[in-house]
């Protein structure tokens, strides 16, 4: 079986003789220096590319982290100025439950209860103002932050494009 197998591998090796004698000759081609300049070339684009996309992708990254961070911030402001809000009219509410019980007369009660209930219009009012010119500052402020964002990301993928 030995003679066998030794005359089947001769037999291959004879017949992929001459692809072997094309690889070793193919081994001492010379390639030509504008094609090894012109793949030099292309890898350093192509690199110059890659690093342009990633510097460009950390610039989105860090607008949308910017974004997503100021709006948190904003969350928490209007949290704790409604929080605030609450606060202030239940000390008011309780103030004038202690006002209307010393009332001595009808009269008076009535009184405190209008007076009560003009102040307490009052401060709607100014939240209500206040509450506007905040939530107009706030469009304004994300409008241009959106913009500024939207114009780096452009600029960023223009770059790397």
């Amino acid at each position: 079986m030995t003679t066998e197998t030794n005359s089947t591998l001769n037999g291959i090796k004879d017949a992929f003789a001459p692809v072997t004698d094309a690889l070793k000759s193919f081994q001492n081609v010379d390639v030509p220096e504008a094609a090894r300049e012109f793949v030099k070339r292309a890898a350093g684009t192509a690199k110059e590319r890659a690093a342009d996309l990633h510097n460009g992708s950390e610039k989105v990254t860090a607008a949308l982290e910017t974004a997503a961070t100021n709006s948190v911030g904003e969350i928490a402001k209007i949290s704790r100025n409604i929080q605030q809000a609450f606060y202030q009219d239940a000390e008011t509410f309780f103030k004038g439950i202690d006002k209307l019980a010393s009332a001595k007369s009808f009269n008076e009660a009535f009184q405190i209860q209008a007076d009560l209930a003009r102040a307490h219009g009052e401060t709607l009012v100014a939240r209500a103002k206040s509450s506007t010119e905040y939530l107009g500052k706030l469009v304004t402020e994300s409008a241009k932050s959106a913009q500024e964002n939207f114009s780096k990301a452009a600029t960023a993928y223009g770059k790397s494009a």
